[in-house]
């Protein structure tokens, strides 16, 4: 009958001791982070709203790079760099086109008809050249040097057909070759105006 006492006492004691352990391991088990799940979860959610917060706990967060706005300035200097491209016009300057382009729009040589050549010969006597002495436009296709082609500050002498000639100098180029000049009796006064480089006949360097 002692022993019988002896051995319950033993297995009571036994099971309390491990009823106190799976309790401890319960305990355990509920006490540590789920983090996989937690991952799931936000990930889910940031799929959902659109918002990914994930990582907003790291220092300084996460900031999307927004595109840079430009300047008033950078806007002006490519709207000028499309505008050149579309309109591929050439203008230049010499001493030659500066004096001519002070009379654009005037009459200065007081003739009524047929003055391109005088207004040639005055351009060339005021910027310290000398002129043909002739106020023939073919005049010029004798003086100074040849030139192959169009060039800022060349006399351009061209044909008009039955009428005679015209003269002037090139200011400029166009997209497609053809001279800009400016001349006088264009219109009845200077005027500067792009011409059929199939006109001109003659371009030379005074």
């Amino acid at each position: 009958m002692q022993f019988f006492k002896v051995n319950m006492t033993t297995l009571i004691t036994s099971l309390a001791v491990l009823a106190i352990a799976v309790t401890s391991l319960a305990a355990s088990a509920d006490a540590r982070p789920r983090h996989g799940k937690k991952r799931h979860y936000m990930a889910a959610t940031a799929a959902s709203t659109g918002v990914d917060d994930r990582y907003a706990h790291m220092q300084g967060g996460f900031t999307p790079m927004q595109p840079t706005a430009q300047s008033p300035r950078s806007r002006t200097r490519s709207m000028q760099r499309q505008s050149m491209g579309m309109n591929a016009m050439a203008f230049g300057s010499s001493g030659l086109v500066d004096q001519a382009r002070r009379y654009i729009g005037t009459n200065p040589t007081g003739r009524a008809s047929l003055w391109c050549g005088r207004f040639m010969n005055m351009v060339l006597e005021r910027s310290g050249r000398s002129g043909t002495g002739s106020d023939m436009a073919r005049s010029f296709a004798s003086m100074g040097h040849r030139v192959s082609g169009p060039q800022v500050g060349a006399i351009a002498v061209m044909s008009r057909g039955k009428r005679g000639g015209h003269v002037g100098v090139v200011s400029g180029i166009d997209e497609s070759s053809n001279p800009i000049v400016i001349s006088g009796n264009h219109g009845g006064r200077v005027g500067e105006s792009t011409y059929p480089r199939g006109r001109i006949y003659a371009y030379v360097m005074p």
